[in-house]
C-alpha cells in the first residue's frame, strides 16, 4: 500500500514485482469411459494407481473392456487417470438395489436399561421380481437364528416386536447402480461401550439406542464397520453422519425425515432385485454420447479439471452389437478439441474382418482403410488410431492370450514418453515397448508399414530384442496426401501442452491496465516459460531466436484494440519433427593417389 509521508526518515514500500511464474500443465491424465460393474455414475472419479480402481470400480471384470485398458494404462507407466462409468439407461429397469435394516417401531424401555442383545442382518440377494420376505430372527425360515442360550432375550425381543406398530421398513441404498449390490449384507449388533456412570461419556437416550453397523460386500469382501451408531440426528455419531463416507450404502433422502423413529433393526429382511435383463451392460450408443447441457455420458468429462488422453475401450463391443459409432467418436473429438486433448482411437473392426472365411490381406486391409476412415476433417488432428490390436494374457482366464483394444496401452506409453522424455518426444521407437503385449494379432512387415503409415495409420509391430513396440507417431490428419501442419502426434501434443499452459498462466492479465507496464510483464513471464522448455530441448534451434518468439508490444496492440479492451499475444515456437526416415549414405572412398 502507498506509504503516508509524515516524519522525516527511511521508509519501506513493498512494491509488487511483474514475475508471475507460469507452470507447465499435466500432459499424460488418461480419461477412459466405459462400462464397470460398480462404482459413482454421477461424476468422474480420480484413480492414481491399479488398486484405486480395484478399490472404486471392482477390478478387472470379463465384460468390461474399460477395466482391462485401465489395467494395461497403468502397467505401461500411466499415473493419473479420470474415470467415467457408463451404466444402461433404462427407465423399466430398478438399477439401486435397497437393503431393508429395520422396521419403523417405537417401543418403551425402562429408564436406564439398554436394548436386548439381538442381531439382525439383511442380506441382498436376487429373487423372482415382487418377492419380498421378512422373517423375525429366532423364527423357523428365518436367516439367523436365535441360538438357545439367547432365548430369553429373543423372547423379550418378540415380545417388544408384538407391542409396537410396525411400517414400511427402513431401508439402504446401494451407494452406486448395479447388480453388484445384491451381494451387500447388513448386520446389527448392540455390542456397544456401556455408559460411564461419572458422565464422563454422555449415555444415549434411551428412545434412541446405540447400535453397531456392519456392511459386508460378499462379491469383494470389502466390509465397512460402524460402532456405536446412533439414530439420533444431532448426535455426531448419528447414521446419516456415518454413512455420508461409505463407498457401499447410502440413505435414502425419501425416507431420511424418518431417521429419527426409527429403532435398530431387529427383523431379517431381503434386498428388492433388480428388475430388467441379467447384463446390466449399456447396449445404446446414447449411454455412451449422453447429454452436453446435462453433463452425462462422455460429456462428465466436463467436469474433470483436465485430461490429456481419451479412450473409449468399449467401442470394439458396441460394433460387435452393430451399432453405428460414427456420432460418439463425433462428439468424442469434438470434446477433446474443446478440451486440449488427444483422442486414442482403437482400430474399427471392419478393418480385419475375415472375408469369406479367411484373413484380411494387407492390401485389402490398405483398402478399407482408406474407404473406412475413423474421422475425418479438422477434428482429426486431435486423434490418432493404432494397429493391430494387441495379444495379451487375461488373468481371468489363467492367462490365456487374448486380443485387446490397443488404446489402453498406448495411453501408459504416452504417459511413460512424457515422464522420461518429455512431451515433445515421440511414443514411438524402441524406447516405446508394450509392457504386457506378447503379441500382435496382425504380424506386419516393413512392406506393410509402408503401405499403413502414408494414409496416417500408426502400426505396432515385434522387433527382435525389443519386443512388440510401437512403430508410428502421426495423427489422424497425417495422410502425405493431405500435407498438414499438425501431421505429427508430437507436435500437436506440444502445442496443446503450450496452448494449455499459457491459458491457465495468464488469467491475471484480464483487468490490467492495457499498456507498455503489462506487456512487458507478458513477454517477461512467457519468456520465461518458453526459455525452460527450450533448455529442456523441446523445440529447434541453438539460440531461443530461432526456437521460439513472445510479442506482446504496441505493434500487434493497436489503439483500436486498446479501446476494446483487448491484449494480443504473438507466441511461436519450432517444434522438433521426429526421424521417421532415417538414411546413412555409405560410399567407397579411393586410395590417397599422390599427383
Amino acid at each position: 500500500m502507498p506509504v503516508n509521508l509524515t516524519y522525516p526518515g527511511v521508509y519501506i514500500d513493498e512494491v509488487k514485482s511483474s514475475v508471475r511464474t507460469i507452470t507447465g500443465v499435466p500432459t499424460s491424465v488418461a480419461a477412459f469411459v466405459g462400462y464397470a460393474p460398480r462404482g459413482p455414475v454421477d461424476r468422474p472419479v480420480h484413480v492414481t494407481s491399479w488398486a484405486d480402481y480395484e478399490t472404486v470400480f471392482g477390478g478387472l471384470q470379463m465384460n468390461s473392456p474399460m477395466s482391462y485398458a485401465v489395467y494395461q494404462f497403468f502397467l505401461n507407466g500411466g499415473s493419473d487417470a479420470e474415470i467415467v462409468r457408463v451404466v444402461k439407461a433404462d427407465p423399466k429397469q430398478r438399477n439401486t438395489v435397497r437393503v431393508p435394516i429395520a422396521g419403523s417401531q417405537r417401543r418403551q424401555l425402562p429408564s436406564g436399561s439398554s436394548p436386548p442383545p439381538a442381531k439382525s442382518t439383511g442380506r441382498s440377494k436376487p429373487a423372482a421380481e415382487g418377492e419380498a420376505e421378512n422373517s423375525p430372527a429366532g423364527e423357523e425360515g428365518g436367516e439367523a437364528g436365535t441360538p438357545a442360550a439367547d432365548a430369553p432375550a429373543a423372547k423379550q425381543a418378540a415380545s417388544a416386536r408384538s407391542a409396537s406398530s410396525t411400517g414400511q421398513p427402513f431401508e439402504l441404498l446401494a451407494a452406486s447402480p448395479g447388480r453388484w449390490a445384491e451381494r451387500l449384507e447388513v448386520t446389527v449388533d448392540y455390542d456397544v461401550a456401556k455408559p460411564e456412570k461419572d458422565g464422563a461419556a454422555a449415555a444415549p437416550s434411551s428412545a434412541k439406542p446405540v447400535f453397531n453397523l456392519v456392511i459386508k460386500d460378499n462379491g469383494n469382501g470389502l466390509t465397512e464397520t460402524y460402532r456405536n451408531v446412533t439414530t439420533d440426528p444431532d448426535s455426531p455419531r448419528s447414521l446419516d453422519h456415518q454413512l455420508a463416507s461409505s463407498q457401499l450404502v447410502r440413505l435414502d433422502p425419501d425416507q431420511a425425515n424418518r431417521l429419527a423413529d426409527v429403532l435398530p433393526p431387529e427383523t431379517t429382511g431381503q434386498a428388492r432385485p433388480l428388475g430388467g435383463d441379467a447384463d446390466d451392460r449399456p447396449s445404446s450408443i446414447a449411454d455412451y454420447t449422453g447429454s452436453e447441457a446435462q453433463k452425462t455420458g462422455v460429456h462428465q468429462l466436463l467436469k474433470t479439471d483436465i485430461f490429456n488422453v481419451l479412450c473409449l475401450p468399449d467401442c470394439e463391443w458396441l460394433q460387435q452389437n452393430n451399432q453405428n459409432l460414427t456420432d460418439l467418436l463425433t462428439q468424442s473429438a469434438a470434446l477433446c478439441a474443446d478440451r486440449r486433448a488427444i483422442f486414442l482411437v482403437d482400430p474399427p473392426a471392419a478393418w480385419t474382418a475375415p472375408e469369406n472365411g479367411e484373413a484380411v490381406s494387407v492390401p485389402q486391409l490398405v483398402d478399407r482403410v482408406k474407404s473406412t476412415p475413423v474421422l475425418e476433417g479438422d477434428l482429426a488432428k486431435n486423434a490418432a488410431v493404432y494397429f493391430p490390436r494387441v495379444l495379451a494374457p487375461d488373468p481371468l482366464r489363467g492367462g490365456a492370450l487374448r486380443p485387446f483394444p490397443p488404446s489402453g496401452v498406448m495411453a501408459g506409453v504416452l504417459a511413460r514418453t512424457d515422464v522420461q522424455r518429455g512431451v515433445w518426444k515421440a511414443p514411438a521407437g524402441t524406447d516405446a515397448s508394450l509392457n504386457g503385449v506378447v503379441d500382435l494379432e496382425v504380424p506386419l512387415t516393413d512392406g506393410n508399414i509402408g503401405q499403413l503409415n502414408p494414409v496416417g495409420v500408426n502400426c505396432l509391430r515385434r522387433l527382435p530384442a525389443a519386443g512388440p513396440v510401437a512403430w508410428g507417431a502421426r495423427t489422424l490428419r497425417g495422410a502425405d496426401r493431405l500435407a498438414d501442419e499438425w501431421k505429427y502426434l508430437p507436435v500437436r501434443r506440444l502445442a496443446l501442452f503450450i496452448e494449455e499452459s499459457l491459458f491457465r498462466g495468464t488469467q491475471w492479465v484480464v483487468f490490467e491496465p492495457n499498456d507498455e507496464p503489462l506487456w512487458a510483464s507478458v513477454r517477461l513471464n512467457i519468456g520465461a516459460f518458453m526459455n525452460t522448455l527450450f533448455r529442456a530441448g523441446a523445440f529447434q534451434g541453438r539460440t531461443p531466436q530461432e526456437a521460439y518468439l513472445v510479442k506482446c508490444d504496441k505493434e500487434n496492440n493497436p489503439q483500436n484494440d486498446i479501446d476494446r479492451g483487448i491484449v494480443n499475444i504473438q507466441v511461436g515456437f519450432a517444434p522438433l519433427k521426429p526421424s521417421e526416415f532415417v538414411i546413412v549414405h555409405i560410399q567407397q572412398l579411393a586410395g590417397q593417389i599422390q599427383v
